[in-house]
């Protein structure tokens, strides 16, 4: 019962961050770039693209600590899963150590790399930057190992609530520093600074609230060699997501230069978003996923969890999905300007294929948990390799939108087309039910999708006012048939719990 409350509250606490993220985004954003200038601005999100790369060295490992302590604990084997962390703990100063050489290495060739697209006073600036993100980096691997326990043990609320402090305080600190004339240097201290707050937060709610004992007793080869063969198909995945999420900024830097990189890195900042709408859901189902396979749940068991958890992320997602294509490149205008109404179709190429993948997240955590991510992995590589090959070329034909359209391929065939064929025929999921409940659901909304239509023909509304009435009135349809025509009695009840118990307060 608490985990199942720690997972509900964990998922409410998810969407409040999204929503703070949200509003950041919309607040905060057309203010750093105005105080960075768009070049400046491109020249941070690349730096940081580059740098992010490097957190592909936890290996899959994270996910694995997971998945092993969630088995642990069903089974009652708190030895074993002292040990694990001990282990994992060495493994993770480690990668820390290689993490640091690595960002220096780059730190050092910088100036070969980006020479024919950066003037001088960038590539310094850019040199800076990734000693302190390098930094940043090597002080998170060693306690990224709390982090994972956390979610292990199911403490949702403690984890969403830094998550959200870890929002907040960014801005805070930024808007000031920036006001003062402080750049992107600054910003990378900030965030720098954040992280460590947050790192310590997570290792003494280890240490005080759950009691969490290591035991350093070295690498046990064949407990490692059993993991390994299990994260380093999640590692494999990893490498992936970075290349098909962020080559793109890389390429553009390299063959279009900073400009295009900021246009891309608006579009990419709203990707995001969409992103985390889906995963608020479905990443705190690992654990779970865990127990109920080291259980022998059934394959129908796990179909009727996979279509649960994807009905309520296809409500989220289709309302921002079709919001988006509606409204967006308004909002876009409105939001930075016409220079960046780039963005919006760069920001559609990411987000329509994303959706059909992203509301069957839950179907990943139950192959992470069932060890049968190899596939996806090689899968995934192959479909990257393309992706970077067709971006390239496309970069120069089309600039930021070029890039954006290879992604958009290779989520299409990959992600949703032949996942789906192994979702059936190997993890043994029914996704020809699962797709039949969506598209049912899907065909009562078009309706007020040609409501909206027709009245902005008939209306020839502008600008914020657009926005507001045409949002309100699409959003409010939206939400009526989902309520009255849409929702199962167990949907209907979570809404009604959640009613309540904000009435309460």
């Amino acid at each position: 019962m608490e985990n199942r409350n720690q997972r509900k509250n964990g998922a409410i606490l998810s969407y409040i961050s999204i929503l703070v993220n949200t509003l950041i985004q919309l607040l905060y954003t057309p203010y750093l770039v105005r105080m960075l200038g768009q070049s400046e601005y491109g020249l941070y999100s690349l730096v940081s693209s580059i740098i992010g790369y490097l957190t592909i060295l936890d290996l899959g490992f994270g996910n694995a600590i997971v998945v092993y302590t969630s088995r642990y604990i069903a089974q009652k084997k708190y030895e074993e899963e002292k040990k694990l962390h001990g282990m994992f703990s060495i493994i993770f100063i480690m990668l820390g150590i290689i993490a640091t050489i690595l960002g220096l290495i780059l730190f050092f060739n910088i100036d070969s790399i980006f020479k024919s697209t950066m003037s001088v006073k960038e590539i310094q600036k850019a040199k800076i930057m990734i000693l302190i993100l390098t930094f940043n980096l090597a002080i998170t691997f060693p306690f990224s190992i709390y982090s994972s326990i956390i979610s292990a043990y199911e403490r949702f609320t403690f984890q969403k609530i830094m998550a959200i402090l870890n929002s907040l305080l960014k801005p805070l600190l930024m808007i000031p520093l920036l006001f003062l004339g402080y750049k992107s240097i600054t910003m990378s201290l900030v965030i720098t600074i954040v992280n460590v707050i947050v790192l310590f937060s997570n290792y003494l709610f280890c240490r005080k609230k759950l009691k969490i004992k290591i035991k350093f007793r070295g690498i046990d080869k064949v407990l490692f060699k059993t993991i390994l063969g299990y994260s380093i198909w999640l590692f494999l995945t990893e490498i992936v997501d970075k290349v098909n999420w962020s080559v793109d900024q890389v390429i553009l830097g390299i063959v279009c230069g900073t400009t295009q990189v900021s246009i891309y890195s608006l579009a990419t900042s709203f990707n995001t978003l969409f992103i985390n709408l889906s995963t608020a859901i479905s990443s705190i189902f690992l654990p779970k996923m865990s127990k109920m396979i080291s259980t022998n749940a059934s394959d129908k068991e796990l179909t009727d969890e996979f279509i649960k958890v994807g009905r309520i992320q296809f409500y989220i997602m289709f309302l921002v999905t079709t919001g988006f294509i509606l409204f967006g490149k308004d909002f876009f205008i409105l939001w930075v300007g016409k220079k960046y109404v780039t963005s919006y179709y760069v920001t559609l190429c990411l987000v329509v294929p994303a959706f059909f993948s992203l509301i069957q997240n839950v179907g990943l955590s139950i192959m992470q948990a069932k060890n049968k991510y190899k596939f996806k992995a090689i899968l995934t590589s192959c479909m990257a390799i393309f992706n970077v090959i067709i971006s390239v070329f496309l970069a120069k034909k089309l600039g930021a939108v070029g890039t954006a359209l290879g992604t958009t391929f290779v989520l299409l065939l990959c992600n949703t087309l032949i996942i789906n064929i192994y979702y059936y025929n190997v993890i043994k999921l029914d996704v020809i039910k699962f797709w039949k409940v969506i598209g049912k659901m899907a065909i009562n909304y078009i309706l007020p999708v040609l409501v909206i239509l027709a009245l902005m023909h008939l209306m020839k509304f502008i600008g914020l006012v657009k926005l507001l009435i045409f949002g309100s009135i699409y959003t409010i349809l939206f939400i009526l048939i989902t309520y009255f025509i849409n929702m199962n009695n167990y949907e209907k009840k979570i809404v009604k719990s959640f009613y309540k118990k904000i009435l309460r307060r």
